[in-house]
């Protein structure tokens, strides 16, 4: 059974900083693309950042120099460091993990989110 268990969310002023963690079970976890979305009330879902097998790293323009995606394979787990955080940056937080099969389609899974709140 595949679990993906975000964690790290909560309450935090503007320019703050939270670090998110996504703990992954039953997958090959090291050879999953991982993503970060998020979703605030009223909107379609983000992607924010995401982190290949091989190390990459993609940020959605609004996050970039202020989010760093990270990953521990050895841990199965991770990583989403927030900086500098903005009252946009609200919303539920989604781990994803990816992998794209032999017959071309894609294998997804998702989690169950971690609410974030940017407020004073």
């Amino acid at each position: 059974q595949v679990q993906l268990v975000e964690s790290g969310g909560g309450l935090v002023q503007p320019g703050g900083s939270l670090r998110l963690s996504c703990a992954a079970s039953g997958i090959i976890f090291k050879i999953y693309n991982m993503g970060w979305y998020r979703q605030a009330p009223g909107k379609q879902r983000e992607l924010v950042a995401v982190i290949t097998s091989g190390g990459s790293t993609n940020y959605t323009d609004s996050v970039k120099g202020r989010f760093t995606v990270s990953r521990v394979n050895a841990e199965n787990t991770v990583y989403l460091q927030m900086n500098s955080l903005e009252p946009q940056g609200t919303a539920v937080y989604y781990c994803n993990a990816r992998r794209r099969l032999s017959t071309g389609t894609d294998l997804v899974y998702w989690g169950e989110g971690t609410q974030v709140t940017v407020s004073s």
